[in-house]
C-alpha cells in the first residue's frame, strides 16, 4: 500500500443531502421541513432541553450539594509502590512522574501508609498520611515536606 492509494472503508463517507434541488430529488420545496409550524420557519425550533411547555427535567431534579473552587486534588501514592526505587534514593514529586508511578503533580502528591516498605529512602511530597510517615521513618528512611 503507498501513500496515493489509501481510501476510506467502504460506507463511511457519504455526499451530504442537497436540499430544495427540485421535486425530483425527494428532497424538493418544502426542504423536508413539512408545511408550516415552529421548526419549518427560519430560526424556528426550541432551544435544548425544552419539553414543550411541560416543567424540563433540569428544573424538575433537585439542585443539591455545591463545587469547591479551591479544592486541592493530590495524586495519591502508597508505600508498597516505593519499594520499585533503589536504597537510599531521594524519591521527588519529579522522579514519580518520570518513573510513570503518577502522571501528573495535581495539586501536589500524598503518600500513604498502604502496604510495607523494605527499603531506607528520602522522600519528598507535598503530604504526608500519620501512616506513612512513621512507616519511612521505622524502615530507616526519611520525610520532607516540600
Amino acid at each position: 500500500m503507498k501513500l496515493h492509494e489509501l481510501k476510506p472503508t467502504e460506507g463511511s463517507r457519504s455526499s451530504r443531502k442537497r436540499i430544495g434541488r427540485g421535486i425530483g430529488s425527494g428532497t424538493g420545496k418544502t426542504s423536508g421541513k413539512g408545511h408550516k409550524g415552529q421548526n419549518a420557519r427560519s430560526g424556528g425550533g426550541v432551544r435544548p432541553g425544552f419539553e414543550g411547555g411541560q416543567n424540563p427535567l433540569f428544573r424538575r431534579l433537585p439542585k443539591r450539594g455545591f463545587t469547591n473552587i479551591n479544592r486541592k486534588e493530590f495524586a495519591i501514592v502508597n508505600l508498597d509502590t516505593l519499594n520499585r526505587f533503589e536504597e537510599g534514593t531521594e524519591v521527588t514529586p519529579a522522579l514519580l512522574i518520570e518513573t510513570g508511578v503518577v502522571s501528573s503533580e495535581k495539586s501536589g502528591i500524598k503518600i500513604l501508609g498502604n502496604g510495607t516498605l523494605d527499603k531506607k529512602l528520602t522522600v519528598k511530597a507535598h503530604k504526608f498520611s500519620a501512616s506513612a510517615k512513621e512507616a519511612i521513618e521505622n524502615a530507616g528512611g526519611q520525610t520532607e515536606v516540600v
